[in-house]
C-alpha cells in the first residue's frame, strides 16, 4: 500500500469527524472544513492507485524482458 493510500485514509476520517461535528454543531465552517478534508483524502487515495499500478506494470514490463 502506497502511503498516499494511507495519508488518503486518514484525511477521510479527519474529514468525516469534521464534517459530522459541523453538522451536530450547527457549525457551517467546520462542516465546510470536513468536506474539503474527505475531497483531498479521496484525491490522495487515488493518487496512490494509480502509483501503484503504474509501478506493478513497470514491475510486469521488467518481468516480461527478463524472461526473452
Amino acid at each position: 500500500m502506497e502511503k498516499k493510500n494511507i495519508e488518503g485514509g486518514l484525511d477521510q476520517a479527519k474529514g468525516k469527524i469534521k464534517e459530522v461535528g459541523g453538522v451536530a454543531t450547527g457549525d457551517r465552517e467546520l462542516e465546510g472544513e470536513g468536506k474539503l478534508d474527505n475531497r483531498k483524502g479521496k484525491i490522495k487515495d487515488k493518487a496512490g492507485n494509480l502509483r501503484e499500478s503504474a509501478e506493478d506494470k513497470l514491475d510486469d514490463l521488467d518481468r516480461d524482458r527478463g524472461n526473452r
